[in-house]
């Protein structure tokens, strides 16, 4: 695929396996559009220089923080500011796109089974 492609990032889901693996879909001005399927919980962590945009394609997410649950439905954006600590939790698969700074590490400063450095491309 070129920069000058079309896709559907629904499609793309096709060539994802793993849960809470983020691919790599596109990439623009230093940011990334990630692609990955979710389900259980996740690890509690922030990120300290980035904003982390959370977009529902399909399913049910749950974004916890410290002080409430943020509930986000298919179609539904949430975006957690650099520095706060959250957790996703997915009761059941659910796909979302991420969009973020091309360094970030999904799982922030906090190591884990899930943190991934070299994110690939689907």
């Amino acid at each position: 695929m070129t920069k000058l492609d079309k896709f559907s990032p629904l499609e793309k889901f096709e060539g994802i396996e793993e849960y809470w693996s983020p691919k790599i879909a596109a990439e623009f001005n230093g940011q990334q559009m990630r692609l990955a399927k979710l389900k259980g919980e996740f690890v509690w962590h922030s990120h300290e220089h980035e904003d982390e945009v959370f977009f529902v394609l399909d399913g049910e997410l749950k974004i916890e923080l410290r002080d409430r649950t943020i509930n986000l439905k298919s179609g539904e954006v949430f975006v957690v500011p650099r520095g706060v600590e959250h957790r996703p939790v997915a009761e059941s698969e659910v796909r979302v796109m991420l969009i973020e700074p091309a360094e970030t590490v999904n799982t922030g400063a906090t190591q884990s089974e899930w943190t991934q450095k070299n994110i690939g491309w689907v």
